[in-house]
């Protein structure tokens, strides 16, 4: 019987005396059984870490070894239910979580309508969907696990089944039930990965329209405290089409968690008009939760995000935020005595970034359908210092960058992303999809993209010597930016009509923002129009509320606002032409 020799917080090492370790291996540490992790392997020792509190551990406590890796459980019941770092089901523990409790992460009782796709005799490969499962009006489908095939001896009859029982055993003794356990440490297998071509649309102009994301991809969203990053991940969660959201709260502070936690249950999902929660995941591993409990947890989101894309669903995985898991590594890395790098992270910290961020894919599955994982993280770099190592990493390997500002969150300014230093790498390949919503996409997109970064340049001058020291063409320039600025990049996110803007709202605002500033410069050209008076007109203010009174339903409303925009000037140009 294996043994403890030496505690450290979370770190425990235990004498073998003839047992054997595997690599990443479940353990169960001390006489409360607590769940733990072989992280080194010698001859006569094993050093693991502790998932759970070990205050109270003493040496000579028993470790028991379970002869397989530490997994995730999946199945009917993930979807709606919250788990916390190790996939207990937090509804089930109470308000206090006890060390060492056991709980099975599915719900055993509930009884699923089942329905067989094959029959017995067929034969089935790795991966290949075997049966249908209706969970909240959401079709479930089983699969043979990835490392499995061969021919069906036996498969239930359609009926109503739980989680437990038997529904497939193939010639030469295999069975399954509906639950699938996979190790945490290994991606799932698919066909093949696919280029992504897909935009995820989050209804939030600046990121849809200037710094895309793709289906698949990965973004990083760094930002100091207090800049929304929290707050914009849930509005992604509550906007994205994606078809399931994995939410995993890693090493946050306790009262955002709960805000998570109270609100999801309670908000309609967009998308179908049910609740947010029926097709939503959370993962909840706050701070005073034990650390080392962070890396597990954003490991958990992955496999269960990998398992829903498996189905041919595209999942979207909210971890926030990866600095914590950082931090928590930092932290092991220390009590198992690793010569630090950078600011005493471990030497691997890159190939770990590296290595969360890569499962993000649009693949085809082995079984036959096209889904993805897109994985957005959240980065609390101190101080709002983007050159720390964990930012700086993270940008090597996410495609998306969406720096939030501490100037735009003090000004209220939502979502408080700065253009100047955020980008991303998918416009070029999402392209031919904005082109078949309207070929002039592309075009208008860079045409803002150019308008803010001149913007930027002039507001050195304007902050020191305010716009009246620059010539008229240059305050068109700042005028017209303060429009984008102010009417296209802000959004207020509790506005029922301006919290989501539709790829068809998007261009329309984009392309009046365009035909203002022509009109404007042309008014200045021929008529000599003084920036004050363009600014002013009626049609501008009209335009300005349009996005809190136009509907997505009633677009069309932006064309006859786009008429009248022509025509006001024209008037005014003809005006001063007297």
């Amino acid at each position: 019987m294996a043994y403890i020799s030496y505690i450290s917080g979370p770190v425990v090492r235990a004498v073998l005396e003839g047992e054997a370790a595997k690599l990443y291996e479940l353990a169960f540490v001390g006489s409360a059984s607590l769940v733990a992790e072989v992280v080194d392997v010698s001859r006569d020792e094993a050093v693991l870490q502790v998932y759970e509190n070990s205050e109270g551990m003493r040496l000579k406590e028993p470790v028991r070894f379970s002869g397989e890796m530490f997994s995730a459980y999946l199945g009917p019941g993930l979807l709606g239910t919250v788990f916390d770092g190790i996939q207990r089901p937090l509804n089930k523990m109470g308000e206090k979580i006890e060390k060492g409790t056991a709980l099975y992460a599915l719900d055993t009782e509930t009884k699923y309508r089942f329905t067989p796709l094959v029959s017995a005799g067929e034969r089935v490969g790795p991966g290949e969907y075997i049966a249908e499962v209706e969970e909240f009006g959401f079709i479930h489908r089983l699969m043979l696990p990835p490392d499995r095939e061969g021919v069906v001896a036996y498969i239930a009859p359609a009926g109503e089944y739980t989680v437990k029982e038997e529904i497939v055993r193939l010639e030469g003794g295999f069975s399954m039930s509906m639950v699938q356990k996979m190790p945490l440490r290994i991606p799932r297998s698919f066909a093949e990965r696919e280029s992504p071509k897909v935009p995820l649309l989050t209804g939030q102009r600046i990121i849809d329209f200037l710094f895309p994301l793709a289906k698949g991809g990965a973004a990083s969203i760094p930002g100091g405290f207090g800049t929304g990053k929290t707050i914009l991940q849930q509005t992604l969660a509550k906007w994205s089409d994606a078809d399931v959201i994995v939410y995993v709260g890693c090493g946050e502070r306790g009262n955002e968690m709960t805000e998570v936690l109270e609100e999801f249950p309670q908000l309609n999902d967009p998308a179908t008009g049910k609740k947010l929660m029926e097709r939503t995941v959370l993962i909840a591993n706050t701070s005073d939760m034990p650390v080392s409990a962070r890396g597990a947890s954003i490991l958990l989101g992955l496999a269960i995000a990998e398992y829903y894309r498996d189905m041919g669903y595209h999942v979207a995985l909210m971890a926030d935020s990866t600095s914590r898991w950082a931090e928590a590594m930092r932290e092991i890395s220390g009590r198992l005595n690793e010569l630090p790098a950078e600011e005493g992270f471990p030497a691997y910290l890159a190939s770990s970034i590296a290595a969360i961020y890569e499962r993000a894919a649009m693949v085809g599955t082995l079984g036959g359908k096209k889904g993805s994982v897109t994985l957005i993280g959240a980065v609390s770099p101190p101080g709002g210092d983007l050159s720390e190592p964990v930012t700086r990493n993270t940008r090597r390997y996410t495609n998306a960058f969406w720096a939030l500002d501490r100037e735009l969150a003090s000004a209220r300014f939502f979502p408080a992303i700065n253009y100047s230093q955020s980008y991303s790498g998918y416009a070029e390949s999402l392209k031919e999809w904005w082109m078949a919503v309207d070929e002039k996409a592309p075009a208008l997109r860079e045409w803002m993209l150019s308008l803010l970064q001149e913007d930027a340049r002039l507001q050195k001058i304007v902050k020191l010597l305010g716009t009246e020291a620059l010539p008229e063409e240059q305050r068109l320039i700042v005028e017209i930016a303060s429009l984008v600025k102010e009417v296209f990049l802000q959004q207020n996110a509790f506005d029922d009509i301006d919290a989501y803007s539709p790829p068809q709202r998007v261009l329309k605002m984009a392309s009046m923002i365009k035909t203002i500033q022509q009109q404007w410069v042309r008014c200045h050209k021929e008529g000599r129009i003084p920036v004050e008076v363009l600014k002013s007109m009626p049609v501008i203010e009209a335009f300005v509320r349009a996005k809190y009174e136009i509907p997505n339903e009633d677009l069309e409303r932006y064309d006859e606002l786009h008429e009248r925009i022509v025509k006001s000037y024209e008037k005014l140009l003809q005006e001063y032409g007297r």
